[in-house]
């Protein structure tokens, strides 16, 4: 197994970097989790050991790879809201960019050569061609996807300079929950697409905004490619084990290679679900493109990926049994029934 080897998650509070502390526990590593806790929460159901604090706060960088023999780090932590990128680009430079280079600087210092960086298919802003390959343009049209390039770009240069060796995961759109039920997705506010139609489903929402119709797709609704989120922890393993045996920097695509639109979506949660999903037209999020689809064929031939959930019908029916477990748990610690 996979003893003495210490894992550093940053981010790992979060939506998948919680599952992905779950797997790599499962898988025998010891697992530190540093998380400031601003979008998320620790619960029983997390794994490792939490360092509360902040990836730029050098301080408790050192101190957690001076307790701990750290093998390699898997950075999940960031701002990942489009809309409000657009909106608020400070906060994604300051958030997404200056505190991962210090985070950088740290691992350097302490002699941490291995990092995981989780990144995403808003790098290659409007699509050429799909499906989209790791070749494909880099040419972000917001903020939040322009942030995770900037450091796409460092990590290149620090492996020159420092030796860091590195594999940038380019996330599609991560959906779907933990199969045994203990870990979900809940952000505050929520802006993912799938979350916000359970939400409905469930009569938390009174309705779905769609935002808009004009887009250059079949239905006018947007369509995008959904990995259950287990996958894309399971290739973030392999990453990690292909890193562990000194293999190259690289860069892959993580997604389902299918294409679906927000109209599709909500459909497939009225048949999960069998309860009617109200939607409300708005208007679109500025920075967002039509389609989104990936070409993961190069994760699956250099790293052995093979997703286990590819289909939307798993996604959702994943994502609603953890809804309706969580919020009806939420619900009893709200009326005094559970204590927290």
């Amino acid at each position: 197994m996979n003893a003495g080897k210490t894992i550093l998650v940053v981010g790992g509070a979060g939506y998948i970097g919680s599952h992905m502390c779950k797997l790599l526990d499962a898988e025998g590593y010891s697992v530190v989790v540093l998380d400031d806790l601003s979008t998320s929460t620790w619960t029983d159901a997390h794994r490792g050991t939490l360092v509360q604090g902040d990836m730029a706060d050098t301080n408790v960088v050192d101190e957690i790879c001076k307790q701990h023999d750290i093998s390699a780090v898997i950075h999940f932590a960031a701002c990942i809201d489009v809309g409000e990128s657009v909106r608020a680009p400070s906060k994604y430079y300051e958030n997404n960019v200056a505190k991962s280079i210090k985070l950088l600087n740290s691992l350097v210092r302490n002699n941490v050569r291995r990092i995981i960086f989780s990144s995403t298919a808003s790098v290659y802003g409007l699509p050429q061609e799909l499906p989209i390959t790791e070749n494909h343009r880099k040419d972000p049209i917001n903020p939040y996807g322009h942030s995770k390039f900037v450091i796409e770009q460092i990590l290149k240069y620090y492996e020159t300079a420092h030796g860091l060796k590195h594999v940038v995961l380019r996330y599609f759109n991560a959906a779907g929950a933990d199969p045994d039920g203990e870990l979900g997705e809940c952000h505050d506010p929520e802006t993912h697409l799938i979350p916000n139609v359970l939400r409905v489903a469930n009569g938390r929402l009174p309705h779905l905004n769609l935002l808009g119709t004009n887009y250059d797709t079949p239905d006018g609704s947007g369509v995008r490619d959904y990995v259950h989120v287990m996958d894309l922890c399971s290739g973030h393993l392999l990453a990690l084990q292909d890193l562990m045996s000194n293999g190259p920097s690289a860069v892959y695509n993580l997604g389902s290679e299918t294409g679906f639109s927000v109209l599709q979506v909500v459909a497939e949660v009225e048949k999960v679900t069998g309860k009617k999903i109200r939607v409300e037209i708005v208007q679109p999020r500025p920075g967002e493109p039509s389609s989104l689809v990936a070409d993961a064929s190069k994760a699956k031939d250099y790293l052995g990926w093979a997703p286990q959930y590819p289909d939307l019908q798993s996604m959702i029916e994943h994502a609603y049994a953890w809804e309706k477990t969580y919020h009806s748990r939420r619900e009893h610690i709200r009326t005094g029934d559970e204590k927290v």
